[in-house]
């Protein structure tokens, strides 16, 4: 794989870093060489945040922002209105939105041509399955689906052995996640 970059857009408390981190991990338990990194300020809850990853089979030797990703991710699809989620995107990039949109609609609300989109509702299934509004790690398997960037079940394994370290004592957490990333790998659409 040549050097593949990822911009997640999403809004503080959403977990932007945290999925970035979560895909750089599985990544690197493949043997791929990463970078996963958050860029924000002083921003509070709410506020537009930014997260990134580079993925590539040799080192990794940039070590800026990025500024052309071949996938973008959005989280809030409220920041469409007023952040440009396709910057620096190229004509053959790919679009994932948390949307109960089709991707079609979304395609033409950015004024998108070329470039492929996809969508998933990642707020209703985390709502449904975590009981909260945290669109991250649905967004991870719709992310694996779209992109075929990382085979399923190994990134679920990573994933899952991520937030079992994070929430040892809290199984009902971890095997929520891992039920929301499996339901969006199945229900994201283009």
């Amino acid at each position: 794989m040549a050097l593949l970059e990822i911009r997640w857009h999403g809004r503080g408390g959403q977990g932007a870093k945290t999925a970035a981190l979560l895909i750089g991990d599985a990544a690197v338990e493949t043997g791929k060489y990463i970078q996963a990194f958050p860029e924000y300020g002083p921003e509070r809850m709410g506020a537009p945040v930014f997260a990134f990853n580079r993925i590539a089979d040799e080192p990794i030797l940039q070590h800026c922002g990025i500024k052309t990703p071949q996938i973008v991710v959005v989280l809030d699809p409220t920041l469409m209105e007023t952040v440009d989620v396709t910057e620096g995107l190229p004509e053959d990039g790919v679009v994932l939105v948390n949307s109960q949109k089709s991707a079609e609609e979304i395609k033409k609300q950015l004024g998108l041509t070329s470039q492929k989109v996809y969508v998933v509702d990642a707020s209703k299934i985390s709502k449904e399955i975590l009981d909260r509004d945290l669109p991250n790690t649905p967004m991870l398997g719709a992310l694996i689906k779209a992109s075929k960037l990382l085979e399923f079940e190994p990134m679920l394994a990573s994933v899952q052995n991520r937030l079992k370290k994070k929430f040892p004592n809290r199984p009902e957490v971890v095997q929520g996640n891992i039920k929301a990333i499996k339901r969006a790998y199945e229900e994201v659409g283009v």
